[in-house]
């Protein structure tokens, strides 16, 4: 991770951590980089989520790219997935997110995509912050050279039609519940399952500048739970601010999670042969249910660090085509390189409507383990994590779990933090287990 940009994008408090500054030097810096670099015009596409501060941040990211040379093509309101889309199959030189994804409102975030759709290089994203501390000097454009706005709603209308191109089946009688978190799949998610035939029922889509992730979307499941039991629905997705991840909810009320995801759609695909290497891609974060079920039915798994970032990864690099997070990114290699909150959930419906099967019966098979996680400030999170004591009683507990159970102890990225933790039959057995190895690092001095 860089000095601004972490592992998804350059985000913080909108004109305290991230400013209306560094947007204007963002723009510049790729407007005059990526017209250098192919000798050309640069074209770029922006999209933004409903904050208020993303109107400002889109301005501003404009007025950069322009000053530069470059032609900026406005997206408006729309899903980080439709940029990363729209940015590969409409050969611009690189897309452009404001977004801060499930953070509040007073949050936001610029994501930088590559011409394919995919996370901006390292390479890249480190020029771009040596130009803000003003390490490289970058020409303004002149006469002619002078960039300009395009308005290109026609670009969302593009990814909606290929949405609605992936359904096989109607939806026709099928009573869904959308929680669109008053964010970026607020004129999105709606049009779609109206046009595939459904009988759509949508809450928070009256998005006002400050309510996006506001006790609604994926984050504050509970409501979309009461929602589709009281209006006896047979299924309903949420999603987060900008809709690259999604959360299911079940006829009765449960929540589908995003491990859940990858065994229903995991197993579908194993079913029909289309699951190549017969494998599916996890986080180290994903529940032990979930492998207990894909070991049942024979699909093998991979581990990767957590992020879709590292989920995405692996799969360019082994060719595996389903993978995610728990908390509901899922990655359909086959048509997107991003996690897509409502390819998500057209793909479950997919699944549901094939099989004739309601989503409880199909989530079913995933039982997830109790599971207890706590995080310790230390002084070295290498030195604690390295401490041979320390790896000794994780080994320790790792023993006398087996196959019942497993233990986790992890840096955090972000912050001074040791995560500890432990998924076991019993919430006593986590708790057991996670305060020995807790016991052990404050013994060996390693607490902050």
């Amino acid at each position: 991770m860089g000095k601004y940009f972490g592992t998804d994008g350059f985000r913080g408090e909108a004109n305290k951590t991230l400013t209306f500054e560094h947007a204007v030097k963002i723009g510049r810096f790729l407007g005059w980089y990526y017209g250098a670099r192919l000798d050309k015009k640069a074209k770029v596409v922006i999209g933004k989520d409903t904050r208020r501060s993303s109107y400002m941040f889109e301005y501003a990211l404009c007025t950069g790219l322009m000053a530069s040379g470059a032609d900026a093509y406005i997206m408006h309101v729309t899903t980080t997935p439709s940029v990363a889309y729209i940015t590969r199959v409409d050969d611009f030189d690189c897309g452009i997110m404001i977004s801060a994804s499930h953070n509040p409102y007073y949050d936001n975030g610029i994501k930088l995509l590559n011409s394919f759709g995919e996370k901006m290089d390292e390479e890249t994203i480190e020029k771009v912050e040596e130009y803000i501390d003003g390490k490289i000097e970058v020409p303004v454009a002149g006469r002619h050279e002078i960039g300009r706005t395009v308005d290109y709603v026609a670009g969302r209308n593009r990814y909606i039609g290929f949405l609605i191109s992936l359904s096989k089946y109607s939806f026709k009688g099928v009573k869904v519940g959308l929680d669109v978190a008053n964010g970026a799949a607020w004129q999105i998610a709606k049009g779609v399952y109206e046009a595939l035939g459904a009988k759509v029922y949508v809450i928070n889509d009256q998005p006002d500048g400050y309510n996006i992730n506001t006790d609604c979307g994926s984050t504050h499941i509970e409501h979309l739970q009461k929602f589709v039991v009281e209006n006896r629905l047979d299924v309903g997705f949420a999603f987060d601010g900008d809709a690259d991840r999604c959360l299911c909810v079940d006829e009765k009320g449960n929540v589908v999670t995003g491990d859940h995801t990858l065994y229903i759609y995991g197993l579908y695909m194993k079913e029909r042969g289309k699951l190549l290497n017969n494998k599916v891609v996890t986080t180290v974060m994903s529940n032990f249910g979930l492998y207990k079920a894909l070991d049942k039915v024979g699909i093998e798994y991979e581990k990767t660090k957590v992020g879709d970032k590292y989920v995405y990864e692996n799969m360019v690099k082994t060719g595996n085509r389903i993978g995610g997070e728990q908390s509901g990114h899922t990655i359909f290699l086959k048509y997107e390189t991003t996690g897509d909150g409502i390819v998500t959930s057209l793909k479950l419906m997919e699944v549901m409507l094939a099989k004739g099967k309601p989503m409880s019966e199909l989530a079913a098979p995933v039982v997830f383990y109790p599971q207890v996680l706590k995080n310790v400030r230390v002084k070295s999170k290498p030195d604690a994590q390295n401490d041979p004591d320390v790896m000794a009683a994780v080994k320790k507990v790792a023993d006398e779990l087996g196959d019942t159970g497993r233990i986790l102890v992890r840096e955090s990225g972000t912050e001074p933090v040791i995560r500890v933790m432990v998924e076991a039959g019993t919430n006593e057995i986590c708790e057991k287990h996670v305060d020995y190895v807790i016991d052990v690092i404050k013994a060996k001095g390693h607490l902050a």
